[in-house]
């Protein structure tokens, strides 16, 4: 469990390091070239939190938010336990030191690729064909650690929240370019249901009905946003998005 092993030993862990993955979307999962490795209590959470750092983390840092309502002994002394009772796959995930840990060479995680991928969409296209595939728009459907509601994760969650929809919007507008408006819709689609009340996904959508010159469903759209904002909000649609469905719009009631 120390990095301070030998150059033979490093080796081969580096080898068993290379066919591991994290995964953190829609789930935790841990596996490795034999499939899925099972992974239990505290060490989930510790391999979590640890996939979403980049660098070397103190042991301090690491026990006092995994065990945030604990004293510092205790938190520090509940970490000291998650790591003996891992077993050797798990391990092989981690690089430790007497004072911090970080994720070994090697281990691949899910988050990190998803991010790269948010990232290159958010860059002026075009495109690449794969970045703009039925496979993109599901990884950035995903949600970050569903039902896991601790408090050393939220900002985590909302950071990827934001990322993933600003690019699947950005992926939404290369669909449309390479009017492919089916693939478009249904990116769009995941933006609405992430967040109904985000009116640029709702432009999103909208533009594309207007660009295949389904202009029926674009008031469709633009009707029951508009009334999901007053009923949730009591706001109306930007004059912007207004504008953007022009005279089509039936006005609103009352």
């Amino acid at each position: 469990m120390t990095s301070l092993a030998a150059p033979e030993a490093r080796s081969a862990a580096h080898g068993r390091q290379a066919g591991l993955r994290v995964a953190l979307l829609d789930g935790f999962r841990l596996t490795g070239g034999a499939g899925a490795i099972p992974v239990q209590g505290g060490a989930e959470r510790l391999l979590a939190f640890m996939a979403m750092r980049r660098r070397a983390v103190g042991r301090l840092f690491v026990a006092g938010s995994l065990w945030a309502d604990a004293t510092e002994g205790h938190a520090y002394a509940a970490l000291r336990s998650t790591l003996i009772r891992m077993d050797r796959a798990c391990r092989d995930t981690l690089l430790v030191t007497p004072s911090s840990l970080e994720l070994a060479p090697g281990v691949s995680v899910d988050l990190r690729d998803a991010q790269a991928l948010a990232h290159r969409l958010l860059e002026a296209g075009p495109h690449a064909a794969v970045d703009l595939s039925v496979e993109a728009v599901a990884t950035l459907s995903s949600e970050l650690l569903p039902l896991w509601y601790d408090d050393w994760l939220a900002f985590e969650v909302e950071d990827w929240r934001q990322l993933r929809l600003h690019a699947l919007e950005a992926v939404v507008g290369g669909l449309v370019e390479a009017g492919r408006f089916g693939d478009a819709t249904a990116a769009a689609g995941a933006v609405v249901r992430a967040d109904p009340l985000r009116e640029s996904a709702q432009t999103a959508l909208i533009r594309v009905h207007l660009a295949e010159g389904n202009r029926s469903e674009a008031v469709r759209v633009f009707d029951r946003f508009r009334r999901l904002l007053r009923v949730d909000l009591g706001l109306a649609p930007t004059p912007e998005l207004r504008d953007l469905v022009g005279g089509h719009a039936r006005p609103p009631r009352g």
